[in-house]
């Protein structure tokens, strides 16, 4: 019988509890954020047709990166991304969706190049 780790259990149930009042929509999509060991993903989502509009993260080849690829300077990298394809898309505003995690570290790094490179949350 496997073991669930009880630290991703809690995270679940944060993730639950926050994207029951959190709703992204055509005129401001939800950018949600997710981190893994080795790597940090940002993706702008429109909940009302169920679409991505805007991704990026630290897998992707064209990502220009120095060093460890799950880093804070990783998710500032990727937070300027996201933020300027954003832009290319046509968007200033967003809902920010931490996806459970707490307002720390990597994801608060994303979220404040996010927000100097242009996007409002």
């Amino acid at each position: 019988m496997a073991r669930t780790n009880p630290r991703a259990v809690a995270r679940v149930r944060r993730k639950k509890h926050i994207r029951k009042r959190l709703r992204g929509t055509t005129e401001r999509p939800r950018l949600c954020v997710f981190r893994s060991t080795k790597h940090i993903y940002a993706q702008i989502i429109d909940d009302q047709t169920g679409r991505t509009i805007v991704t990026a993260s630290t897998v992707e080849k064209d990502v220009e990166i120095e060093g460890s690829r799950g880093n804070s300077k990783a998710a500032v990298v990727i937070g300027k991304a996201v933020s300027r394809r954003a832009q290319d898309a046509g968007l200033k505003k967003v809902v920010f969706d931490r996806n459970g995690y707490l307002y720390h570290g990597r994801v608060k790094a994303l979220a404040d190049a996010a927000r100097e490179e242009g996007l409002e949350f």
